[in-house]
């Protein structure tokens, strides 16, 4: 089918851009969409909302062509539609951008856009080609981007303009947005909204799929809510609130950006002196790192990802040994001569929720069972030293599904086969349970669905209240803001200074993010 061939032989032109009639999609046992109908007007940002599991991610993957509907129908701009993989989509206009970029990271950027779309005319000359045309996109929709330079060395904001042109540049007129916020500081954040606006003013159709329910109140003009594999919702943006949106996607109330009072705190538990981390490459990943963590304290980490977080968490955890300084717990002291381990990290009461659930929390392959266990095999009550008992241990497994809400409730299944969101809080489940004296926890809330969010929130806060150090890394300044007694923002590899929560704002964080130390963040607080 030929939409601009349509347009000149004089046919009805629907003033919905996309439409979705009754579609169905199982996988096996399991229905993921339910007589799903949508309807996306032309030239609008519409957001797609819904908890882990509630079919969002299935049905985007029916409209851009990875998944076949087992029934049902799609019209875009008034014609039916029927897609057998992602070119066939992108052949009718609809272009998507992946939470997870597929860029080539050793290709530059006119390199990754053109990719697969080089044309018939030679590759110099394509790329020239390619060069004008890209030219007048960036102008038009103010997606600034230095085409010559290497993906690898771009920020990640610019590296997700590629992305967008590189679905521009194939003709995109709907274009499908999954979580495009999640890796950005709040200024990126701004800039991407702007060309989103561009884009809707020359009659892009954005369909914006997010779990931050304050940004869906910020730029889209309809709100479509999912819940259970159906659609319980839809309605003009204007007409309802972050509290409405929120029940409509869990079926009960929910607290949204709930702000937790301070307490006063206890003694320091982890104290962290010039701490310094060198990795494989020679560079310098964790830069001098000194600040004191007390007892009934949530100290919260703000950054964009990549900014020696990781690295801060992987030393304390005890995965990694320092290149220089020193950390100290109670009375014992760690340092490049000294290196701890995560057996001895656990003994002394520290708890790990790894910032990648799959590659530092659970082993894929090992049922849940198995997976709520890994680094607390000598629990006495679990069995006996290396003869653990497999019915204790499910046991054992049951009931903290329970506590934490883990779906399906069955401590057989596949670590593979629950959803990101249940994953997190397997790992979650089995670190708190242990009852530590300190707890680092890196992105608690990452891929979970705002019911689960709310429980994991309040889980923190109560750990907090009874004495708990928590070591708090998110991406998610909302979250951090919530949450934090202190927050302490790095950029770099540096810390850029430590702020209290009460003298904490969003733009002031924001500067500090960017690498502006905290002096001159302070001066223009608002």
């Amino acid at each position: 089918m030929n939409i601009e061939n349509s347009k000149q032989n004089g046919d009805f032109k629907s003033p919905f851009a996309v439409e979705i009639k009754n579609i169905n999609k199982s996988f096996g046992p399991v229905q993921a969409n339910k007589e799903i109908s949508l309807n996306v007007s032309g030239g609008t940002i519409h957001g797609i909302i819904g908890e882990n599991g509630a079919g969002k991610s299935t049905l985007m993957s029916i409209l851009y062509g990875f998944y076949q509907p087992d029934s049902g129908e799609i019209k875009v701009h008034g014609k039916l539609a029927y897609f057998k993989q992602p070119s066939d989509a992108l052949r009718l206009g609809i272009g998507m951008v992946h939470q997870h970029f597929m860029l080539v990271p050793n290709f530059t950027a006119l390199e990754n856009i053109v990719l697969g779309a080089e044309g018939k005319t030679g590759l110099y000359k394509g790329l020239q080609n390619a060069r004008k045309k890209l030219e007048k996109l960036k102008q038009a929709y103010g997606l600034e981007v230095e085409l010559d330079s290497l993906t690898e060395n771009l920020p990640v904001g610019i590296q997700q303009r590629i992305e967008i042109l590189k679905a521009l540049y194939r003709g995109a007129r709907v274009l499908i947005l999954d979580e495009p916020t999640g890796v950005l500081t709040p200024l990126e954040t701004e800039q991407l909204f702007e060309i989103l606006l561009a884009l809707k003013s020359e009659g892009v159709t954005i369909l914006l799929i997010t779990h931050k329910l304050h940004e869906i109140m910020a730029i889209t003009d309809e709100v479509s809510v999912m819940r259970q594999g159906k659609m319980v919702a839809n309605t003009l943006t204007k007409h309802t609130s972050p509290e409405m949106l929120a029940e409509q996607m869990v079926g009960r109330s929910v607290l949204v950006n709930n702000k937790y009072e301070l307490q006063s705190i206890g003694k320091v538990a982890l104290s962290v002196e010039q701490l310094g981390v060198v990795d494989k490459r020679g560079f310098d990943s964790l830069k001098n790192a000194t600040f004191d963590l007390h007892a009934g304290e949530i100290l919260g980490i703000a950054g964009i990802a990549g900014n020696g977080q990781s690295e801060l968490l992987s030393v304390l955890s005890g995965i990694t040994q320092p290149s220089r300084g020193f950390f100290k717990i109670e009375e014992h002291l760690f340092d490049a001569k000294k290196n701890p381990n995560p057996r001895l990290m656990r003994q002394l009461g520290v708890s790990h929720v790894p910032e990648d659930r799959h590659s530092e929390g659970l082993v894929l392959q090992f049922q849940a069972f198995e997976s709520v266990i890994l680094g607390y095999e000598n629990n006495k009550k679990l069995g006996n030293g290396f003869f653990t008992n497999p019915d204790t241990i499910q046991a054992y497994c049951s009931q903290l599904q329970e506590a934490f809400d883990v779906r399906p409730q069955n401590p057989r299944l596949y670590s593979s086969q629950f959803s990101g969101g249940n994953q997190q809080k397997l790992v979650l489940s089995r670190e708190i349970s242990s009852t530590p004296k300190i707890l680092l926890v890196g992105q608690p809330t990452r891929g979970v669905d705002i019911g689960a969010i709310e429980f994991i929130h309040k889980t923190l806060i109560g750990m907090r209240n009874n004495g708990c150090a928590i070591l708090l890394v998110s991406v998610e300044l909302e979250e951090i803001l919530s949450l934090s007694d202190r927050i302490l923002v790095m950029n770099s590899g540096e810390i850029m200074g430590i702020v209290p929560k009460i003298t904490a704002t969003k733009a002031m964080l924001g500067k500090m993010m960017a690498g502006i130390p905290i002096e001159e963040a302070k001066e223009d607080k608002k």
